[in-house]
């Protein structure tokens, strides 16, 4: 009798405490759509990846520069004090953010998503838009990436992106989920008070530039030309 009690209160426990992560699970979901969405689609003076690219790409001799030209210019748009006003579509965000976080992600996101076109990657992919994702997380993205089994270190082609399971990318949005909407300083998430710290907001344009920067340059590992 006790046994069965125990196991019955176990249960009952189990199904409270998931509960939390189901919530948690929703709203990085609902984040992560937003984030796509705005990286690929555009948003307010955001435009469009692939406008930006063709932009970029009829300037630059080459794709390795047009790739360092985004990286460039929106990393000095992000040091201005002017992009998060001119972004616009805030309000339709799924989760309460500090608006230069949010814009942040989606001018990153652009940038990320910029870099793929450019190389010749389909951003409307389901597998590109994990990897779009994966590459705002910096450092984090190789670590996830090894726990589904793809190694960046050799490069990432295109190929190998095609062939990650419905499965595995549900996973991998999760974990990036999760890493984008976790406080800083949590064990085991990325150090957001260099890159993004969330408390507070942003100190000056400075964290903005260097996450553009990061996620720039991550983006050029994960989508190899």
């Amino acid at each position: 009798m006790k046994a069965k009690t125990d196991k019955a209160v176990s249960k009952k426990k189990s199904m409270v405490s998931s509960s939390v992560p189901s919530d948690l699970e929703q709203a990085a979901n609902g984040l992560l759509d937003w984030i796509v969405n705005a990286g690929i689609n555009g948003l307010g003076v955001l435009a469009p990846a692939e406008k930006v690219a063709e932009d970029h790409r009829r300037s630059c001799k080459t794709i390795e520069d047009a790739t360092n030209s985004v990286i460039a210019w929106n990393a000095a748009y992000a040091a201005g004090t002017g992009f998060v006003t001119g972004l616009g579509g805030l309000a339709t965000l799924p989760i309460a953010l500090p608006a230069s976080l949010a814009a942040s992600y989606a001018l990153a996101a652009n940038t990320i998503a910029v870099i793929a076109c450019l190389r010749g990657y389909d951003i409307h992919s389901e597998q590109v838009k994990t990897m779009i994702l994966l590459s705002l997380i910096g450092g984090g993205a190789e670590e996830i990436l090894k726990g589904a089994g793809i190694t960046v270190g050799n490069k990432v082609c295109l190929n190998v992106i095609k062939q990650v399971p419905g499965k595995v990318l549900i996973e991998i949005n999760k974990k990036v989920g999760f890493r984008l909407i976790t406080k800083a300083g949590e064990k085991g998430v990325i150090n957001l008070t260099k890159m993004v710290p969330i408390a507070g907001g942003f100190v000056s344009g400075g964290f903005d530039c260097l996450f553009i920067n990061t996620c720039g340059h991550t983006a050029k590992k994960v989508f190899p030309s």
